[in-house]
């Protein structure tokens, strides 16, 4: 049993960014597909799919690569289940001066820290992106 889907999901993309592989299976949810939308909306991986399975399902994310390197640098968790972190939109920080994102759980839906800047509106912080 996972205590923390979340955290999962990064270190499993995290895992297969560092071996160069084309694509990752994380069991699906709709948190983690809404996750992945706001990854391919900022260009850090190159799509993604949910493919139906007899429980749960899969969610497949494709990484996106540039000459060999990967493009997404970096993937941390923030906000834990034993330790929520909350943010205004003033609040929201900039991850590595601005060259990352912040993704953030608003009440508009999972968007990203600079989206949420635009739309004023703050929440919960899931994780650093760069």
């Amino acid at each position: 049993m996972i205590t923390d889907p979340i955290s999962d999901m990064f270190v499993r993309i995290r895992n297969a960014n560092a071996k160069l592989h084309e694509k990752v299976d994380i069991p699906s949810s709709k948190v983690k597909t809404e996750i992945a939308r706001v990854l391919k909306e900022e260009g850090y991986i190159a799509n993604y799919k949910h493919i139906e399975d007899q429980k749960q399902g899969v969610l497949r994310v494709y990484l996106k690569y540039d000459n060999g390197k990967a493009v997404l640098q970096g993937i941390k968790r923030v906000s834990k289940p034993s330790l929520r972190i909350f943010k205004g939109h003033e609040e929201l920080p900039k991850v590595l001066g601005s060259f990352g994102i912040a993704i953030v759980s608003t009440s508009k839906g999972m968007m990203s820290s600079k989206k949420a800047k635009e739309a004023k509106v703050g929440g919960e912080v899931i994780g650093y992106i760069w």
